[in-house]
């Protein structure tokens, strides 16, 4: 049977004074009405049915992630004890469920990217199943086909086309974030696609591939699900966890894998991850302003403003600027120099400023 994993423990630092550490972006309705976790959840429609569902979060988020989705078991909302990136995360999750489902499939995904088309998304989940299903050592992840030459996304060189499978590629190399040298030859190369960090794959496969390649990492994730359902399980979790290395499941396990296909995703993908994004995802006005919430602009062009309904924004000769307001914090910033809200993020814990984190 086919189960989803959502990977939602991220702080969405980027989103910063909107996204903190206890509403990060994946909790906010930063694309539509509905916040991007309930998005995610959506899209899968009758692909996976609720208790089929899980979430990995970080321990602090699984009550208002149950808020949010009051249609899942909160015992699927499974809360890391501490950050260990995306490898013990989907072996994790892989490990519990096989005790349950041995000759499962799992298709990963994150929590907080925006596909406009979700019925190609679950066409194309079908697909990478199938393929999954005829040949169950193989490991599947989906490309994008890049439109401009980002710097902030790793990259899928693919190579050969596989038989019978339209859209399908062997994986050749991942490559890691470029510079816009780089991006600007992969773009113009026409065989890179962005790495969007969505996969499928049998749960048996993903355990032997971590078995192989980080034995130390599959024990601790072995004995947390051996604990599964036990008085045990709560300190085991504590404690195993805390005791492994963490790495991404590219580095643990797609790098290193001999058998990876990569399907040209056939939906429209956004991963959200900046202020920059909203621009892609929502309307503007006139004079080229993206807006969420009330706002006067008076000559501003090309803005980015986010607030709130009962509190007007005005801009007065603003270009090119990013304003979010918070109850507690404004952001007034360029938009061309947003990846530096890392930077403020990380300013403010050595400030010991932790109530606006």
């Amino acid at each position: 049977m086919l189960h989803s994993v959502i990977m939602a423990g991220g702080v969405g630092a980027r989103f910063w004074p909107a996204s903190r550490k206890a509403r990060p972006k994946q909790l906010l309705p930063l694309v539509g009405d509905r916040t991007m976790i309930q998005d995610t959840v959506d899209r899968l429609g009758d692909l996976v049915p609720s208790d089929r569902v899980m979430i990995v979060t970080n321990q602090a988020l699984v009550d208002p992630i149950a808020d949010q989705l009051p249609a899942l078991n909160k015992q699927a909302i499974i809360g890391e004890p501490c950050k260990r990136d995306t490898a013990p995360c989907v072996g994790l999750a892989a490990a519990l469920i096989q005790r349950e489902d041995p000759d499962a499939t799992m298709v990963v995904m994150p929590a907080d990217h925006a596909i406009q088309t979700p019925d190609r998304f679950r066409d194309a989940v079908r697909q990478a199943a199938a393929i999954v299903e005829a040949s169950p050592s193989r490991l599947v992840t989906f490309g994008i086909r890049p439109t401009y030459p980002s710097e902030s996304f790793g990259y899928i060189e693919r190579g050969d086309a596989v038989d019978d499978q339209g859209g399908v590629f062997r994986v050749k190399m991942f490559r890691e974030k470029p510079s816009s040298q780089v991006a600007e030859q992969y773009l113009a190369a026409g065989n890179f696609y962005w790495n969007a960090g969505i996969f499928v794959w049998k749960v048996a496969t993903i355990l032997e591939a971590l078995q192989r390649f980080e034995p130390a990492m599959y024990e601790h994730l072995e004995a947390i699900a051996a604990s599964h359902d036990t008085p045990a399980y709560a300190e085991t979790l504590e404690t195993e966890f805390a005791a492994i290395d963490g790495k991404s499941i590219d580095y643990a396990v797609m790098e290193r894998h001999d058998d990876v296909v990569v399907i040209e995703a056939p939906f429209d993908w956004d991963d959200v991850g900046n202020w920059r994004s909203l621009a892609r995802m929502r309307p503007s006005d006139a004079q080229g302003n993206t807006v969420h919430g009330k706002h006067l602009g008076v000559n501003s062009r090309g803005c980015i403003i986010s607030g709130e309904d009962e509190h007007l924004i005005v801009t007065l000769g603003m270009e090119d600027c990013i304003v979010v307001h918070t109850p507690d914090a404004t952001l007034v910033a360029h938009k061309h120099d947003e990846e530096a809200i890392r930077e403020i993020v990380q300013q403010l814990q050595e400030k010991g400023w932790r109530e606006y984190l």
